[in-house]
């Protein structure tokens, strides 16, 4: 059974549709990613979910429960981590994770959670003198204090440099490990491609698309783009794709200067042909690389429209 269910979601503001129609459901044990540029509906489609938006229309179930009827229950099963997080300044992080779990009728004690956030060795410090990154843990740790089975991360990685960022990922991995679930939202293509199980393209408050990041890349397309960059200058590169374009693997190529780009549905073949060509012509490449699709290219194919952050 499918640990939440979301049908038909919608939410306006005055004139405004933020949600138009959302429809998904989660298994237990997965890192769910919802993905879209900044205003597709990621944020109040987890507010609806999580009980602080009422949906215009449309249905949220949590197996068995609903917000109508096991709003207490649900409160207490769930863990939240939202943009804006509520941490107390002039506490510690231990402080913090204590006065949290005093909400909860259960909760896993501090010091284990602590140490799944890697903020041990900062259980005394005050949270106003912690790291972007140090608060952004503290804030996933809040979440897991009631040690819930399903969480809820809204963008938990934006604004942090790359190492903060792996830091998070590392714990969202470990929640995995430990049987959670786990919904998350982003606008980084490369944090959803790494972390997820499933993916949900939305954008202007509609599911796009819906699928593990494998299959929506191999659904794009069988095709990659093959690059090579010659030594010998724009001849070597024209005369090569005079070559490329009489295979029957090669959909397209294009020319700048003296690189070629071409798109093969073989590339491995093709190269193995031009290699051929190029030795037989004594023309030096100074670069060769094959390019494998992206969720980024999954984005741009089915909005239409370039990734923005």
């Amino acid at each position: 059974m499918p640990v939440l269910e979301v049908s038909k979601l919608r939410k306006s503001f005055g004139t405004v549709v933020a949600v138009e129609d959302i429809s998904f459901s989660v298994e237990p044990g997965e890192i769910f990613t919802i993905i879209g540029p900044n205003g597709a509906g990621k944020t109040t489609t987890l507010e609806m979910i999580e009980g602080l938006l009422p949906p215009d229309s449309g249905n949220i179930r949590f197996g068995n429960l609903n917000w109508t009827k096991d709003s207490d229950q649900i409160k207490r099963d769930i863990g939240v981590q939202p943009q804006s997080s509520a941490l107390f300044d002039l506490l510690t992080v231990e402080e913090n994770l204590e006065l949290f779990a005093t909400f909860y009728p259960k909760s896993r004690p501090a010091i284990e959670v602590m140490d799944m956030i890697s903020l041990t060795d900062q259980r005394n410090k005050y949270v106003k003198k912690l790291s972007g990154g140090q608060k952004q843990r503290l804030a996933i740790g809040l979440a897991m204090i009631n040690d819930p089975d399903l969480i809820f991360l809204d963008e938990p990685t934006t604004g942090l440099d790359p190492q903060a960022r792996r830091n998070i990922w590392d714990i969202i991995l470990k929640l995995k490990e430990l049987g959670k679930t786990t919904i998350l939202t982003t606008h980084y293509m490369e944090e959803a491609e790494k972390l997820s199980d499933r993916v949900c393209i939305v954008d202007q408050g509609k599911v796009v698309t819906l699928d593990t990041p494998a299959a929506l890349i191999d659904r794009l397309t069988k095709e990659r783009e093959v690059r090579l960059s010659f030594l010998d200058g724009k001849a070597a590169a024209v005369a090569t794709e005079s070559v490329a374009k009489l295979q029957q693997s090669v959909v397209r190529t294009e020319l700048d200067g003296a690189s070629l780009k071409l798109w093969s549905t073989q590339p491995e073949e093709t190269l193995f042909e031009l290699f051929g060509f190029t030795k037989d012509r004594g023309y030096r490449l100074e670069q060769i690389s094959i390019r494998e699709m992206s969720l980024e290219d999954v984005f741009i194919a089915f909005t239409g429209k370039e990734w923005r952050d």
